[in-house]
């Protein structure tokens, strides 16, 4: 008799252990599943940010060049300005050469050299008013 309770016993053991087994394999599979979608986010996410990074990169270095020649732009485009200002003067009918006092003259015409030298032109001859 103690041989077959502990048969019985046994047996409900065994098939205790073997749905405790089955369960652990699939907490185990779940748990495993979990992880490689865990894994492959964090190397997707790594992925955009190093994107990111290499994005902010190079607007920092655009930022960068802006700073660095800031001055060489504003200094072009107020030269920009002044020239255009000049010519629908100049094309209106103004004389330029006898407007311009000594110090203004110095300074503009320090402009114009530079503005003419980087962009190669050729100073305008006032036109012949004895023709």
């Amino acid at each position: 008799k103690d041989y077959e309770t502990m048969m019985a016993e046994s047996a409900e053991k065994r098939k205790a252990d073997s749905q405790s087994l089955a369960e652990k394999e699939s907490q185990k599979a779940d748990t495993e599943a979990e992880l490689q979608a865990q894994t492959e986010g964090k190397t997707a996410a790594g992925r955009e940010l190093s994107a990111t990074l290499e994005y902010i990169a190079s607007l920092h270095a655009e930022c960068d060049w802006l700073i660095q020649y800031y001055d060489v732009r504003k200094e072009a485009r107020t030269g920009e300005i002044d020239s255009i200002v000049k010519a629908r003067a100049i094309l209106s009918g103004a004389d330029y050469a006898l407007v311009q006092t000594k110090a203004q003259a110095s300074s503009a015409g320090a402009r114009e050299a530079a503005a003419r030298a980087a962009f190669h032109v050729q100073p305008l001859r006032p036109a012949d008013s004895s023709s």
